[in-house]
């Protein structure tokens, strides 16, 4: 089974977990095993249409998926899958100096 690991922020939404082991032989495989097991979670990962939303990045390893195959990116039980939420936003005096 596959290791995916949950941000703090989504965390509230898969009952405090860190990390879950879920079957899948796909990525889109393994993210249905997920919002399956966390309910609350589909709505925080995906929009009304199914699509994953544009502001969630996961990561097979240590790879986007957007430069693989997508969700149809192959998924083997040693895998690592990171969902990573962009982040918005930052000091205007770091990006701008003093």
């Amino acid at each position: 089974m596959a290791k995916i690991l949950i941000p703090t922020p989504l965390r509230q939404f898969a009952e405090k977990n860190d990390s879950v082991e879920l079957a899948g032989s796909t990525v889109a495989e393994v993210m249905t095993a997920l919002t399956a097991k966390f309910p609350d979670l589909r709505k925080q990962l995906f929009n009304d249409e199914g699509k994953m939303r544009s502001f969630v990045n996961v990561y097979l390893n240590d790879e986007d998926i957007r430069y693989l195959k997508k969700d149809a990116t192959p998924v083997a039980a040693a895998d690592t899958l990171s969902i990573v939420p962009s982040i918005a936003g930052g000091s205007p005096s770091i990006a701008g100096g003093r």
